[in-house]
């Protein structure tokens, strides 16, 4: 955590139903772990806000910062998932990059969650058991719209496309007055990694919102 502050402890529920990944999060929008809506005010007023870390960007020509992001995350498991679910509501949705490298969701309007498991203390260095699952903003549903960067206990930074048979997301773009996209995805942990998830883990969660 930036500025050496504690982590805080979050207790994510438990699916007992495997939810029908469609982008629409009504179906256990309620059981997840949800706080609310962040913005960018939200963010600048965080105890852990660090401009190096948290880079907050006002588009060019945009005479206010209140319709620039705003939204809502959703986190579950179930014995094999990991849910994440994201409510967006942003004036431009940008999908393109001018150095566009299929690794480059930073780039672009993504939701990434970076998951550890187990959680360590150890500085982030992509080795094993690091994970970030980014999920681009994009209705044409790219090879790298669901992108892995993970590490093993050799190599660290590995980049890929999340494989197919280990992730089911759905995006759907409802416009004003609604979100203007929803993110809906299921990692299947146990297909991709071997990891059984179980109640009592400790992970490390953060969400990146680009």
């Amino acid at each position: 955590m930036p500025g050496g502050l504690p982590a805080q402890a979050l207790v994510l529920p438990y699916l007992p139903t495997p939810p029908r990944i469609d982008g629409d999060l009504s179906e256990w929008r309620h059981q997840a772990y949800h706080d609310g809506p962040w913005d960018l005010f939200r963010v600048q007023h965080t105890p852990w806000y660090d401009p190096v870390w948290n880079r907050l960007t006002d588009h060019a020509g945009e005479d206010s910062l209140m319709g620039d992001l705003m939204s809502r995350y959703y986190l579950a498991w179930d014995d094999r998932h990991l849910y994440l679910g994201a409510e967006v509501w942003d004036n431009v949705i940008d999908t393109d990059d001018c150095l566009h490298a299929p690794k480059r969701w930073y780039y672009k309007d993504a939701v990434t969650c970076f998951v550890e498991i187990p959680r360590d203390t150890v500085a982030e260095i992509f080795g094993e058991g690091d994970h970030a699952f980014a999920f681009v903003a994009d209705s044409t549903y790219p090879a790298y719209g669901a992108w892995w960067r993970h590490g093993t206990a050799d190599t660290s930074y590995l980049e890929a496309p999340l494989p197919t048979k280990s992730v089911r997301y759905r995006l759907c773009f409802p416009g004003p007055p609604g979100p203007a996209y929803v993110l809906e995805a299921a990692i299947d942990l146990t297909r991709l990694t071997g990891y059984h998830p179980k109640k009592g883990d400790r992970w490390g969660l953060m969400l990146v919102h680009t």
